[in-house]
């Protein structure tokens, strides 16, 4: 799985923030390996603290094999909250698209059912 960290000119942390974050997603999404084929972070200061809103706003998408990507955002006023926010919403996502899928593959349908099936 592939991590790209992109954080606004107003974010500070640098390469420590972007290898923070690329180690806590590979951590946190190690179960979707095989699933996900890219998640692209980004980090941005809203500017909104002004009008007493959220500061620190995270965007992260994801790139699956064969489905559509996922995106999910948080507000917070930190960087690593609005960060482990957005993280916890994509796992939801991820978790709920991955049910989805396997349940529309395992799915029995009458088409495959056999004919000592529809007797039983």
């Amino acid at each position: 799985m592939q991590v790209q960290v992109h954080a606004g000119d107003n974010v500070q942390g640098g390469d420590s923030l972007s290898q923070w974050a690329q180690t806590e997603v590979q951590n946190k999404l190690s179960r979707f390996r095989e699933y996900v084929t890219r998640v692209e972070v980004y980090l941005t200061d809203v500017d909104a603290l002004k009008n007493g809103g959220k500061g620190k706003r995270c965007v992260m998408e994801t790139r699956a094999t064969g489905r559509q990507p996922l995106a999910v955002n948080a507000e917070a006023e930190k960087v690593a909250e609005a960060f482990n926010a957005a993280l916890e919403k994509l796992h939801r996502a991820l978790d709920t698209d991955v049910a989805k899928m396997r349940d529309k593959s395992n799915r029995e349908t009458i088409r495959t059912a056999t004919d000592e099936d529809a007797e039983a």
